[in-house]
């Protein structure tokens, strides 16, 4: 029963929509059952500027996945990036009454809904507030305090705040492509699940997702994440420069930058000339690869250094804040020739490019592996972990019943009720914050109607 159930990822980017679809096989892998793709028209830097065009290109990218799989698409699980996407720290505290009793999750939601109270900026809204370690009492770097006696309770927190109004308006792009949201997340956090191993968290590491639009940088330390940051930069603005640089069209040099572009200049030589086809009649234009080199590493260097810099703000160098496993690279833009060799020349640091074919079923096609669907499997693996979280919480609540029934047979049956919704009661403590946004959030797009 298990393996039928299918989850679907929406990967609204600024140079392609992606619909993922697919389920867990036996062995635990994705199996992917089909891929919808579309050119993304109405989204500049991961946010919408036009939204019929959004929604038609959902539509466009659902049908294709509808149709290659064969499999309806109801709801979806969407990522949020953009330019309007920022990270703060936070550090906040509660005093508990009964500090004779043992810290547990009640305590947690308290400390986390007093972060959420927090003034920002007007227009921004908090998307995540992620713990990162506690203090109880006097002691500090406690990883779990529930179980613990104390009566302060004290947390630093990472804290991803985003326009309100950008978060909406892909709302209501996915609601308008006649589709439910199952769940937002942040998809540099998306990205990190596909492609990072556990290993990796652990050490310390910096996931740079190279998009269309916009750099995504998340850096994990001891299995949390510990920085998140948008950098409004991505491929398209390389190929803007190639076009401007080489006066010619955004379809040529798009072209030229993935068959011959390479972020290092020093490999090409003065007589490597490629020969672009002149617009109606006219002359061919033939541009020199050396040429084309300077001009991506240019733009690539400047990209790197602003991602390095917020690595730096982070403090990579100090030992606690170490990045053992350096730097992974992925997205469309972590494709380009010679990148890898440039960001470990800039940074010194050891540099990766990240695959999310670790997750995939081995039949799998091969350009599902590509660092460009990252994103994707990430949000459809989301999906489908969010799945099987239900289904603990349906299998407990049912046994739940079971026992309260044979417990109290004698009892009437009014009483078992009130025992039954006790436990349902109590159920949504286990919903983790970002699940409690998403609800405020589809209540908001349902108010909106």
């Amino acid at each position: 029963m298990e393996n039928n159930k299918i989850a679907v990822g929406l990967d609204i980017g600024t140079t392609k929509i992606v619909a993922m679809i697919g389920r867990k096989n036996e062995y635990g892998k994705l199996e992917v059952l089909g891929i919808g793709k579309a050119k993304s028209l109405g989204v500049k830097r991961g946010v919408v500027n036009n939204i019929t065009q959004t929604i038609q290109s959902i539509q466009q990218a659902v049908d294709e996945a509808q149709s290659v799989s064969g499999q309806k698409i109801d709801d979806v699980v969407v990522g949020i990036a953009g330019q309007h996407i920022r990270s703060l720290h936070h550090s906040d505290y509660i005093t508990r009454e009964k500090s004779d009793e043992v810290i547990d999750e009640h305590d947690i939601e308290n400390l986390v809904d007093q972060v959420h109270k927090l003034v920002m900026l007007p227009g921004e809204e908090i998307i995540h507030v992620l713990p990162q370690e506690y203090k109880v009492d006097s002691q500090p770097e406690i990883k779990e305090p529930i179980g613990m006696y104390g009566g302060r309770l004290e947390a630093n927190f990472h804290v991803v705040v985003g326009q309100v109004s950008s978060i909406r308006n892909i709302g209501r792009c996915v609601k308008s492509a006649g589709l439910e949201l199952a769940d937002i997340t942040l998809e540099p956090l998306a990205s990190a699940s596909a492609v990072l191993s556990q290993e990796e968290k652990e050490a310390g590491v910096a996931l740079i997702d190279i998009g269309g639009g916009t750099t995504d940088l998340a850096i994990f330390k001891d299995g949390i994440i510990r920085h998140t940051a948008v950098i409004p930069f991505g491929g398209n603005v390389i190929t803007e420069d190639i076009k401007e640089g080489c006066s010619i069209i955004e379809k040529q040099a798009e072209l030229l930058k993935v068959k011959f572009g390479s972020a290092w200049p020093g490999e090409n030589k003065e007589t490597e000339i490629v020969s672009i086809p002149g617009l109606r009649g006219r002359e061919p234009k033939e541009i020199t690869l050396k040429n084309l080199s300077k001009i991506i590493h240019a733009r690539v260097q400047e990209i790197i250094e602003h991602v390095y810099l917020e690595i730096k703000n982070y403090g990579h160098e100090t030992q606690k804040g170490k990045l053992i496993a350096g730097i992974v690279l992925t997205g469309g833009g972590s494709q380009l020739k010679h990148l890898r060799q440039l960001v470990e020349y800039i940074t010194g640091m050891d540099v990766r490019i990240g695959y999310p074919n670790e997750h995939l079923a081995g039949d799998s096609d091969d350009v599902l592996s590509s660092p460009a669907y990252a994103t994707a499997v990430g949000l459809l693996m989301e999906g489908l972990e969010k799945q099987s979280k239900e289904e603990i919480v349906e299998v407990v609540v049912e046994e739940t019943k079971t026992e309260a029934l044979e417990e109290d047979h004698a009892i009437e049956e009014d009483t078992t009720a009130q025992k039954v919704e006790q436990q349902q009661v109590q159920r949504p403590k286990s919903k983790s914050f970002f699940e409690k946004f998403t609800e405020r959030f589809k209540e908001f797009l349902d108010n909106a109607e």
